[in-house]
């Protein structure tokens, strides 16, 4: 079983998608997180689930999909991944993964 690792800029991207939706709704702010967080979860037992992320050179580059959002992470070995960032489908990740 992989242990996960929540790198500052993913739990500054999980605390700004918090702040954002909780202005008009903190308890589905609360939900879209906590939503977010257990999905990754998965990805200690299944690490290979998502698909690799093209946009880059790293093969262990992958996104995992929850709602709008794509969790991106890295798999540094069986027993070790990094979450990257948490973002919406909307922006244009290139810009954060490079």
């Amino acid at each position: 079983m992989a242990r996960l690792n929540w790198t500052r800029e993913a739990e500054t991207w999980l605390r700004d998608i918090f702040e954002y939706i909780a202005q008009d709704n903190p308890e589905a702010a609360t939900r879209v997180v906590e939503g977010i967080f257990e999905r990754a979860q998965v990805l200690s037992e299944f690490p290979q689930i998502g698909h690799r992320y093209e946009g880059i050179a790293d093969p262990e580059v992958r996104l995992l999909l929850y709602g709008h959002y794509r969790i991106a992470y890295l798999i540094k070995s069986e027993e070790d991944i990094d979450i990257l960032g948490v973002f919406h489908n909307a922006l244009d990740i290139r810009r954060y993964l490079l």
